[in-house]
């Protein structure tokens, strides 16, 4: 089943079930896929891949996150709280998060396949770190590990 056959199917059991905030969750990610779908059309008809329905989604939980973390400093804990309940609903598309442990072996393999050996050639690590951990990994976390391991 394709991630939008799933999403379609989640939003008629949540319109039946009355859970609004998985409803509006959901509609959420049903709308942003639609408009990316828009956007890459050309003359016909467009059909998402895999890594741009994933784009899409990890775009949607930074945005979560990044609100969340505002509406709590600006003290309105009740829309973050919104906000962490669709955030919850939203990761239940994405892939399963890797831990320290996995980010580092990965980015310590791209450190040596590169060779590189000073904070001067972290672009081209976290370049290839991304690509490698894009969806499963948090930017600021692999950036954090890169700077660790090429400072060491």
């Amino acid at each position: 089943m394709s991630l939008k056959e799933k999403i379609d199917q989640d939003l008629k059991s949540s319109m039946k079930s009355g859970d609004k905030t998985r409803l509006n969750a959901v509609r959420s990610i049903r709308a942003a896929l639609l408009e990316k779908e828009v956007s890459i059309r050309v003359g016909g008809t467009a059909v998402l891949t895999e890594e741009q329905e994933l784009e899409v989604l990890v775009s949607l939980a930074k945005k979560r996150r990044d609100a969340i973390e505002q509406f709590t400093a600006g003290n309105r804990l009740d829309l973050a709280e919104t906000e962490q309940a669709e955030l919850a609903v939203l990761e239940e598309y994405l892939p399963a998060p890797v831990s320290d442990e996995e980010v580092t072996a990965v980015i310590q393999n791209i450190i040596t396949t590169t060779g590189a050996a000073s904070m001067k050639e972290m672009g081209k690590v976290m370049a290839e770190a991304m690509k490698a951990l894009k969806g499963k990994a948090d930017g600021t976390r692999v950036q954090q590990i890169v700077k660790s391991l090429l400072s060491a």
